[in-house]
């Protein structure tokens, strides 16, 4: 499953602009790469009371590059889909915009026995993006969400883990030009990156990445086997979406929130934060880390 973008630059998320940088000699104008923050649509097609039906059911400003791939991720974490199988088609649609000519609108084909409740879909919305909604409801809301996942018996090293911050800099290619996106990769248990998804909203960056699983039909039971290394912080919304693909470690280069460790503990993830080569701390299930 491909999808092809039209991009304004040699870098499908970057484009170049003249800037000035001020230093000790005073300010000099050059050219610069930055990040592109495009809006994307994701629109359902899907069958009810057997009749062809779509919706609009998202936008969010993402990093142009592995559209498919984040409308995978992003499904497959709301609980829409379950895998590849639940999509009978994904393409773009529609004009591109007049600025960039990139495509913004994709289209997603539901395959005729996928049953979407846009109630509840629309209820979760609410629970996991309203700051009027309390940490317990959240916590709820998740709980009945998150699907059984096969046992995992994922492990790691602490020395394999602290390495890792270090391989994630050296294939951050985009960040590398533009300093600008955050990354989310899966590694193994011997500590290796074994891929790597950018974007300038960090959880685009995630679903890109457990997207890129599902275009390939490798997660349909969740993804046990791997752990997850996220550039940033640890939110609520990135351990939801871990718990989804079934994850059992998760390490952040940066700090976790407190409701971020609370479902982590809750659904048996351990979470590492603040891990950088001099060591790290570890807020929940720690017997996933071996000396």
């Amino acid at each position: 499953m491909t999808t092809q973008i039209l991009t304004a630059s040699l870098s499908p998320g970057s484009l170049r602009r003249q800037v000035a940088s001020m230093s000790g000699l005073g300010l000099k104008q050059h050219e610069d790469e930055i990040s592109i923050e495009e809006p994307l649509e994701i629109r359902l097609r899907y069958s009810q009371d057997d009749k062809l039906r779509e919706q609009s059911i998202s936008i969010t400003m993402r990093t142009p590059g592995h559209d498919d791939e984040l409308a995978l991720g992003f499904l497959f974490g709301e609980a829409i889909i379950a895998g590849l199988t639940d999509v009978e088609h994904l393409a773009h649609c529609g004009p591109p915009s007049p600025d960039k000519g990139l495509q913004n609108v994709l289209r997603v084909a539901l395959a005729n026995s996928v049953q979407v409740d846009f109630e509840v879909l629309k209820r979760h919305f609410y629970t996991s993006s309203s700051c009027g909604v309390c940490g317990k409801a959240s916590l709820e809301a998740i709980r009945m969400q998150v699907p059984e996942r096969p046992h995992s018996a994922f492990s790691i090293g602490t020395e394999a883990l602290q390495t890792l911050p270090s391989m994630l800099r050296e294939k951050q290619n985009e960040f590398a030009r533009t300093g600008g996106l955050h990354a989310s990769a899966s590694f193994d248990q011997e500590g290796k990156i074994l891929r790597l998804r950018e974007d300038i909203g960090r959880h685009n960056a995630l679903d890109k990445l457990i997207g890129s699983y599902l275009a390939e039909g490798l997660a349909e039971g969740g993804l046990p086997d791997c752990g997850v290394l996220l550039s940033g912080r640890a939110s609520f919304e990135l351990i939801q979406k871990a718990a989804m693909a079934g994850v059992r470690l998760v390490a952040a280069i940066g700090a976790p929130s407190s409701l971020a460790v609370e479902l982590a503990d809750e659904q048996g993830i351990c979470l590492v934060g603040f891990l950088k080569s001099e060591g790290f701390n570890c807020y929940s299930h720690g017997d996933r880390l071996r000396p």
